[in-house]
């Protein structure tokens, strides 16, 4: 039967994701519009959205963390290219974003002695093969694959190396081992579903005294540059931006870290998180057609969720027609109002993608959940009939 009850917001966007419960354009109007963001109210805001966030993810005083450019691409690839070469890298790939990280160590870098330890979508690669003597990149959660890390415990904390984190769908939902980790970064349109095009990087004594100590062989652009004659421009973790932030985006974020605190800080975001997670669970274990794409429980993701489709008849279709099952699946579901931007990524294997982070209501998803059996029955029987 067709469900009747429709979930009070159908955003289950990866990123950008939903905004906070409440949330309307009425929370921008103190935004600081108009005004430099180089003047003592910008930098006021702007350093606000930087202390708020160490102060929720619970970051060591002795960390640095700062606002920068482009979102977590620019934040990460900032890393990359101002810190690696000084020692061979090792990077984990299991899934879209972190196989590109290792494409652009060979193909831009042109690092020499790289080293990609992968695995298949749904799964992680074997972390007891990642030598610490070495940098290591990886993401803290595979926002295409469902996928996460347990622990920091195979992070070596006697490390040689630097651990360089991409976690742009893991914090604000997930705990961070900061003392194992030296360069994390994620954007705004994640977990607090801020705005686009803003990235920020933490990094730890270690990260800064190598950015310090150590010129890499190739150019850096503007954008990029944390040091300037050997010295840390520690102006962009106080809030002096490298580049011309939107006062509005800023207003936003501020936004997201007071709900935050509203709702108990990181320990309540996860708690709803993990409640997003559970329900998809359940649900999953009375389903005749629906899996998650990671199947080991210990490392299934709680903001990017991620299934896979069981049924018989659809793993024998071909992948061609697989993929276009899953389609019809979100593509009625967005129609009917219940879902938007569902389907999996374009790199991922068939199937469907919700977004379980923080903002998100679990009886948001809770309501969508028989919206998808009823189109799963749906495109079963119109490709049936069509056989």
């Amino acid at each position: 039967m067709k469900p009747t009850a429709k979930p009070q917001n159908p955003c289950f966007s990866s990123g950008p994701c939903a905004k906070r419960p409440g949330w309307s354009l009425d929370v921008l109007k103190d935004a600081a519009v108009g005004r430099s963001h180089r003047a003592k109210i910008g930098k006021t805001k702007l350093a606000d959205v930087i202390e708020r966030s160490k102060k929720i993810l619970g970051i060591p005083e002795n960390y640095l963390c700062g606002i920068v450019p482009a979102s977590d691409t620019g934040a990460i690839e900032m890393a990359m290219w101002s810190l690696l070469g000084a020692r061979g890298v090792d990077v984990l790939a299991w899934e879209s974003f972190g196989s590109g990280w290792g494409a652009d160590c060979k193909n831009q870098l042109k690092l020499a002695d790289l080293n990609v330890i992968k695995a298949d979508y749904g799964k992680l690669p074997d972390l007891t093969k990642v030598n610490w003597d070495r940098d290591v990149i990886f993401t803290w959660n595979g926002t295409t694959s469902g996928v996460r890390v347990p622990n920091g415990d195979w992070i070596a904390a006697d490390r040689k190396g630097l651990a360089i984190c991409d976690a742009t769908s893991a914090v604000f939902a997930m705990n961070m081992p900061w003392d194992k980790l030296d360069v994390v970064t994620w954007s705004w349109q994640k977990v607090l579903g801020g705005e686009a095009a803003h990235g920020m990087i933490v990094l730890s004594p270690r990260a800064v005294e190598r950015l310090t100590s150590y010129t890499p062989a190739w150019p850096l652009p503007k954008i990029f540059q944390m040091t300037k004659g050997g010295k840390l421009i520690d102006g962009i973790f106080k809030g002096e931006t490298i580049n011309t932030p939107s006062m509005i985006a800023v207003e936003d974020a501020i936004d997201g870290l007071k709900w935050s605190e509203s709702v108990g800080g990181l320990a309540g975001l996860m708690k709803r998180s993990e409640a997003n997670l559970k329900a998809i669970t359940d649900w999953v274990s009375k389903s005749s057609w629906a899996g998650f794409l990671a199947e080991d429980e210990k490392i299934r993701s709680c903001t990017s969720i991620c299934l896979k489709i069981t049924d018989p008849w659809f793993l024998g279709l071909g992948d061609e027609a697989q993929a276009e099952a899953a389609k019809k699946i979100a593509t009625l579901a967005e129609k009917e109002g219940v879902a938007y931007d569902i389907g999996a990524y374009r790199d991922a294997p068939a199937g469907l993608r919700i977004w379980g982070g923080a903002t998100v209501e679990t009886k948001d998803i809770e309501t969508l959940l028989p919206w998808l059996d009823w189109a799963w029955a749906e495109v079963k029987a119109s490709e049936a009939k069509a056989a």
